[in-house]
């Protein structure tokens, strides 16, 4: 009839959607299938209230069943499904924001280098990024006569320093991508902030001869560790801009709808802060590990770290 003709292309192409397994929960549907849900609820409303035939009326109301089941019902995760969201999406993620990580990279990197050149050029500048204390600290830490550089650390302080460096590296992480909503200002003075920090210490100690202990133990884990913090600012960024330019949205849609398409990049990052944690308590404060181990471990995991980003995921079938 003129009813069923009008709308079989509509109710055909939903049968075949929702056709599909329950348990894929990370194959998207199109976005305009909620929609043609809800029309296909008012069409069997109709076709009951006019009494169009068991038939009609069976089939509606089992592809309407069919959609509940899909659109509301309970999903089971998969594990291969969890590994492609997390292994897969975030270097997608990363490469389709790819404007503002090489932003964040240069808000990051520059005030870094910056920082340290000049204070190896003029060693009072590192007065103007850190606090006497905070130098004074550094120092006892790296200065390589220390006790702790000369003895190993027992395994018992290293699930202890595990911890508070997950605790320490997520915090720092978390506030430079929850600050992105104050319009992305938040975002950019904390990866400046972060970097003029950072680059003032390593010039000071690189400066005053204790370069040796301070690269040896940082150069491995920041592979991880400032990647993350610089994916952070990214993400953050993101919700900045979706704030100050939300186009015809609202700015709480726009809000929401950037933060749910960033959010790999957030799990990414999350996870490469947990890597960086373990490393740091591991293997970079150990004693017993020759420093050419720890520059070729570092060599290797900053070309992983970014050949990951780069290429991983690049094909759909991969």
């Amino acid at each position: 009839d003129i009813f069923s003709s009008r709308h079989e292309e509509d109710w055909a192409r939903l049968e075949a959607e929702f056709a599909r397994p329950i348990h894929s929960p990370f194959r998207e549907s199109p976005a305009d299938i909620p929609a043609a849900y809800r029309r296909l609820c008012q069409h069997l409303a109709l076709a009951r209230h006019r009494r169009y035939g068991a038939q009609l009326i069976g089939r509606l109301n089992t592809i309407a069943a069919n959609g509940h089941a899909h659109l509301y019902g309970h999903r089971v995760v998969s594990a291969r499904a969890m590994v492609e969201r997390l292994v897969l999406d975030f270097p997608r993620t990363v490469r389709r924001e790819w404007r503002l990580v090489g932003l964040a990279h240069l808000l990051f990197y520059v005030p870094f280098v910056g920082m340290m050149l000049a204070v190896l050029h003029d060693p009072a500048m590192v007065h103007a990024a850190l606090a006497p204390e905070m130098i004074s600290g550094l120092e006892d830490m790296y200065d390589p006569a220390s006790a702790h550089h000369l003895k190993a650390r027992a395994s018992e302080s290293d699930l202890l320093m595990f911890g508070y460096y997950i605790n320490n590296n997520i915090g720092i992480a978390l506030r430079t991508f929850a600050s992105g909503a104050l319009v992305g200002l938040g975002a950019l003075f904390f990866l400046v902030y972060n970097a003029i920090i950072l680059g003032g210490a390593a010039g000071h100690l690189t400066g005053i001869g204790f370069g040796s202990t301070f690269w040896t133990f940082v150069c491995t884990h920041g592979a991880f560790e400032l990647t993350a913090i610089v994916l952070s600012g990214a993400a953050g960024m993101k919700l900045g801009f979706a704030l100050l330019s939300p186009g015809r949205r609202t700015r709480g849609r726009a809000l929401a709808e950037e933060a749910k398409a960033i959010m790999p990049m957030v799990w990414g990052f999350g996870l490469m802060l947990v890597a960086a944690a373990w490393v740091e308590a591991f293997w970079s404060s150990s004693a017993l590990i020759p420093p050419a181990a720890k520059y070729t471990s570092a060599a290797l995991c900053w070309s992983a770290v970014y050949g990951y980003l780069l290429l991983t995921g690049r094909q759909r079938g991969a």
